[in-house]
């Protein structure tokens, strides 16, 4: 039975079935679930990521970036592209396809842009938290941070930073072998010593971004579902139905986001800890279970983009209308795009007592009230006001 040897010389060989001995300091390993299992589930991931956001694109294309919740989700299809483009090339590595070149094309290039884009993600999420946020406590737009050539910028520097601080690890990565190595070629061993030093730093940086946006999220979130409770006491209002809609629409960033993203991280910290620091000391099956943790978690990160076009279709409402349209062939009316203020004037608005028109009798200083049912229902409006702050 073929065997895979994890040591210094950064060579695997492809097979087996469990971690079973230890030899000074190097560990059998098993790495067929990655050579088979993985590659298959990828692959459908691919299909799915290409096709939902393929529709997306085409959506996108005839939405104008009207506010920056638009400027957002537009830029976080970019990043789900980039990282469906780089899959082929890993589902072909991981397979065993292709040789040590390209083994060495992916851990140099493509995995690289793999991390890019899945950061970019988790900060795009992030800056979409705080833009719900923003629509709370500033609903008229008065905040600098919901201009959109100010969210143009802000997304322009997210990945500007993210490239900037990932091309060391290409440039870094130049070791490669003067001849055809015995088995599978490893990403850190065609790096150089500062290559290694910063791809170890990187992945500190990384945690550090993630918990961040997480503790962001949270914050944001937690707010907004506070001001929407509240306005649903003051207005004492029965629409179950109203609130079952805010609910779902506050949480599925955060649902999206922890799906993805918190598993890899919870297991990346002991990974890399291992990498960097106990490798050697650490036992075999600690080794295994550690390296399958973070393979497996990895592929959960890679389903964000499958999962990227429910915020689509649950935040936006133009996203939604046009989707509806294109399902049901039928044109969609320019009306029904609404305003590019919308969101931030009309439904942000709660009106308590609307003026009934003016009659001849009437004086134009003097509105008739509404009956009491008529108020219940403005009041029902308040609520809804502060889910309107949600969409777009």
């Amino acid at each position: 039975m073929n065997s895979s040897v994890w040591n210094a010389s950064g060579v695997t060989n492809a097979s087996g079935v469990h971690a079973v001995a230890a030899a000074g300091g190097r560990c059998v390993r098993d790495v067929s679930v990655t050579a088979v299992v993985f590659p298959v589930l990828y692959g459908v991931l691919l299909v799915a990521g290409l096709l939902l956001n393929a529709l997306a694109l085409w959506i996108f294309t005839h939405i104008r970036s009207s506010s920056t919740f638009l400027v957002y989700l537009k830029n976080l299809l970019a990043a789900d592209l980039l990282m469906a483009l780089t899959l082929p090339v890993k589902l072909l590595s991981d397979a065993g396809a292709g040789g040590w070149r390209l083994r060495a094309l992916y851990c140099r290039y493509t995995a690289v842009l793999f991390y890019v884009s899945m950061y970019i993600s988790i900060l795009l999420l992030g800056l979409i938290s705080l833009d719900r946020y923003l629509k709370v406590v500033a609903p008229f737009g008065r905040c600098a941070l919901q201009n959109v050539p100010v969210g143009r910028a802000i997304c322009a520097g997210v990945w500007a930073t993210m490239l900037a601080l990932a091309l060391p690890n290409m440039l870094l990565s130049n070791q490669l072998p003067n001849q055809e190595p015995q088995g599978k070629l490893k990403c850190s061993a065609i790096k150089s010593p500062t290559g290694l030093l910063w791809h170890e730093g990187f992945n500190y940086f990384c945690q550090v971004l993630f918990w961040g946006t997480l503790l962001l999220m949270v914050v944001c979130y937690s707010f907004i579902s506070r001001k929407v409770y509240q306005s649903y006491r003051t207005s004492q209002s029965n629409s179950r139905a109203a609130s079952r809609r805010t609910k779902a629409k506050v949480f599925v960033v955060v649902c999206v986001f922890f799906v993805c993203f918190a598993p890899f991280h919870f297991a990346r910290v002991p990974y890399t800890l291992m990498q960097t620091r106990g490798r050697s000391g650490a036992p075999c099956w600690a080794q295994e279970v550690l390296y399958v943790a973070k393979e497996s978690t990895l592929w959960l990160c890679t389903a964000n983009m499958c999962l990227d076009p429910l915020i689509y279709v649950f935040l936006c409402r133009v996203f939604r209308r046009r989707l509806t349209a294109t399902l049901s062939r039928k044109p969609l009316p320019p009306a029904a795009l609404g305003s590019p203020s919308e969101t931030s004037t009309r439904h942000d608005t709660p009106s308590i007592h609307r003026p009934l028109p003016l009659s001849s009798k009437d004086t134009p200083s003097i509105h008739r009230p509404l009956p009491l049912n008529s108020r219940t229902s403005a009041n029902d409006n308040i609520v809804l006001s502060n889910t309107h702050t949600i969409t777009q």
